[in-house]
């Protein structure tokens, strides 16, 4: 059994193309589309906070005055958190915030993805979206009349032309199959696929 992905453009070229179920046609699991947005924007996070805890701080060689006598409270280190030179309490270290989602867990999300984009008709075939030159006016006339909201187009190969018509564009992202991500599915209002991509999209996903 197959569905069929809409197309859209010029209307003597548009024609629906036919895909799998198994890969397109699945339940909305929330609870794992969930963790997977989340793995993925966890793993973007740099974690490189550092701070100094008492070992890394210099100093605290020697008691810094005696015991008793001088009024004050006793110490044995200059190194401890009270001290303005001292190090930190519980301090930061560097780490991964990296989670982890086993490859079948994510290739049923982006399915689930792909189908809950399907079933809400934000996702169609589109194949004249390349300009002829780096004009952004050219590639704004290509896709005319599907602009509203966040627009993301999946090309089976990133041009010189694609990419400089469409940088300057702050609601159109453009990726490849091999690097669509989560978050930018989900992000997106419609999502326009060529018909190769799309093709590379299913074989990757089946």
């Amino acid at each position: 059994m197959s569905l069929l992905v809409p197309a859209i453009g010029n209307q003597d070229s548009a024609q629906a193309l036919d895909v799998s179920e198994a890969v397109f046609g699945q339940d909305f699991n929330e609870t794992l589309v969930h963790q997977l947005v989340t793995k993925y924007l966890s793993a973007a996070r740099a974690g490189t906070k550092a701070q100094k805890n008492r070992a890394a701080v210099s100093g605290g060689g020697a008691k810094p005055f005696r015991q008793k006598g001088t009024g004050r409270a006793r110490a044995g280190t200059t190194r401890g958190p009270i001290w303005r030179t001292g190090g930190v309490s519980f301090a930061a270290q560097p780490r991964s915030f990296d989670q982890k989602l086993n490859k079948k867990m994510y290739k049923v999300g982006i399915r689930s993805i792909f189908s809950e984009l399907l079933r809400q008709d934000r996702l169609a075939v589109f194949n004249d979206f390349v300009p002829s030159a780096p004009k952004t006016k050219e590639f704004l006339g290509k896709i005319k009349g599907i602009t509203e909201g966040r627009l993301l187009i999946v090309a089976d190969e990133l041009t010189d032309n694609l990419i400089l018509a469409a940088r300057n564009l702050p609601n159109v992202a453009i990726l490849t199959p091999i690097s669509v991500d989560p978050v930018s599915l989900v992000y997106a209002d419609k999502v326009i696929v060529s018909t190769t991509a799309l093709k590379q999209i299913e074989e990757r996903l089946a």
